[in-house]
C-alpha cells in the first residue's frame, strides 16, 4: 500500500512554471540586501521504479518521486565573501514546492550568508555548545548513526557493537530511524530488499534499543530485518542503511539553554564535515555561530569547527529542546547516494572541542 501520496506528477508541470518560481526565489534573495553579489536557485526532481523479486517469494513494486530545492545565496564586501544555502526537500511531487514558503528560506540564506560577512573569527578551545535545531543533527548522523547500522555492527567494526541494552548516552537523548513518515525524504514504503519499512527507538533514555538491519547482516547477527536494506538502484547491492534519524524532542526551550549557558558557542546553522566510521572522531563547520555570553546571544562569528568523538558526545548532551525539526540531505556509503534526513531540536553539549581562528 502506498503511504506516500504524489499530487501533481512531475510531468503535469510546464517548464515555464518551475522557472517562475525559482526566478521568484532567486529574486527575494537579490532584494534583501545590498551586499548579496549571487544568488541561485535549483530544482531537482527524480521519480524512481523499483520492482524487487527474490527466491523467498517476495515480489513487489514501489514508484518513489522525489523534489528538492537548492538555495543559495553569496554576500560580498569585494574583498571576501560567505554563503547562505537551503535545501528542503520531500518524498512528494511539485505540490512541495507549491505548499513551501519559498520566501523564508530564501531570506534566511540571505540573511545567513549578509550576518556571516560581518562577523568576527570564532575563539577557540572547550566550550558548552548549544546546537539549534534541524541540519544540527547532522553531527548524530554521521558520528552515532552509520555506527548503529548493521553493516558495521555485524562485523564488530562498530564502537556499538554488542551493546544492546546498554546505556550509550545521556538519560535525556532519545533517538530515533523511522522510515514511515508521510512524504519524508528519506521516506519509503519498502526498503529495497522489499521488507517494509519500521520506526525504530534506537536509543531510549540513553540505553541502546535497537540497531538498523538489513537481511544479509541480520543472518549474520541472527536478527530480523529492520526494513533498513537501501540502495541507490540496481548497481549496488543493498545494504543497511538510515531513513529518517533524529533526536527525540526534551523537555527544554532553546532560551532556558542559552539562559543556562554562562559562556560559549550557539551554532544556529551546521554545514559539512567527516567522520572516522570506525571509533566516532569526527569535525563539523559551523556555518552559522554566535557568542553565548552571561546566558544570552551576543555577537557572531565565522570559522568555527566542533571536533569531538560521537560516542563521548552522547554523554555530553545535558540539554534537549523541544522544538525538532527536520533537514534533507544526500547519504553517501557502499550502496551507494541515498536520500535522508537529519533532524534534532535544540541540544546543549556541555563541553566539546571548538576549533577556531581567534585564540582566548
Amino acid at each position: 500500500m502506498n503511504q506516500h501520496l504524489i499530487q501533481t506528477d512531475l510531468n503535469e508541470v510546464p517548464a515555464s512554471r518551475r522557472v517562475e518560481k525559482l526566478r521568484q526565489i532567486s529574486q527575494v534573495m537579490k532584494d534583501y540586501h545590498p551586499s548579496i553579489s549571487q544568488s541561485a536557485a535549483g530544482l531537482s526532481e527524480r521519480k524512481q521504479h523499483v520492482l524487487i523479486a527474490n527466491t523467498e517469494g517476495t515480489l513487489v513494486e514501489d514508484t518513489r518521486v522525489y523534489t528538492r530545492l537548492s538555495i543559495r545565496a553569496v554576500a560580498s564586501n569585494g574583498s571576501e565573501m560567505q554563503t547562505g544555502t537551503y535545501g528542503p526537500g520531500a518524498l512528494q511531487g511539485f505540490e512541495f514546492v507549491e505548499n513551501l514558503d519559498t520566501d523564508f528560506f530564501a531570506k534566511d540564506a540571505a540573511r545567513q550568508a549578509v550576518t556571516m560577512l560581518n562577523a568576527g573569527l570564532c575563539p577557540s578551545g572547550k566550550m558548552p555548545v548549544v546546537m539549534d535545531n534541524g541540519f544540527g543533527g547532522v553531527i548524530f548522523h554521521e558520528a552515532c548513526g552509520h555506527g548503529l547500522e548493521a553493516s558495521s555492527v555485524a562485523k564488530g567494526l562498530s564502537v556499538f557493537s554488542n551493546k544492546l541494552g546498554e546505556q550509550i548516552a545521556s538519560p535525556v537523548v532519545t533517538a530515533i530511524d523511522d522510515g514511515t513518515i508521510k512524504n519524508a525524504w528519506g521516506s519509503l514504503n519498502v526498503d529495497d530488499e522489499g521488507t517494509p519499512t519500521q520506526r525504530k527507538v534506537l536509543i531510549e533514555n540513553g540505553v541502546l534499543k535497537s540497531y538498523m538491519i538489513d537481511k544479509l547482516n541480520g543472518r549474520r547477527m541472527n536478527m530480523p530485518s529492520t526494513g533498513s536494506g537501501r540502495r541507490q538502484n540496481y548497481r549496488f547491492a543493498p545494504t543497511s542503511r538510515m531513513t529518517n534519524t533524529f533526536i527525540a524532542n526534551g523537555s527544554h526551550t532553546l532560551d532556558e539553554m542559552i539562559k543556562n549557558t554562562e559562556y560559549g558557542l550557539y551554532a544556529k546553522s551546521m554545514g559539512g564535515g567527516s567522520v572516522n566510521p570506525g571509533t566516532g572522531d569526527f569535525n563539523f563547520a559551523v556555518n552559522e555561530g554566535y557568542i553565548i555570553r552571561n546566558g544570552k546571544i551576543e555577537e557572531p562569528i565565522r570559522g568555527a569547527m566542533l571536533i569531538g568523538n560521537g560516542p563521548e558526545i552522547l554523554h555530553q548532551i545535558d540539554m534537549v529542546g523541544n522544538n525538532l525539526a527536520r533537514a534533507q540531505g544526500m547519504c553517501g556509503a557502499a550502496s551507494g547516494s541515498i536520500p535522508t534526513d537529519v533532524g534534532q531540536p535544540a541540544i546543549r553539549v556541555k563541553e566539546i572541542t571548538v576549533g577556531g581562528a581567534k585564540g582566548e
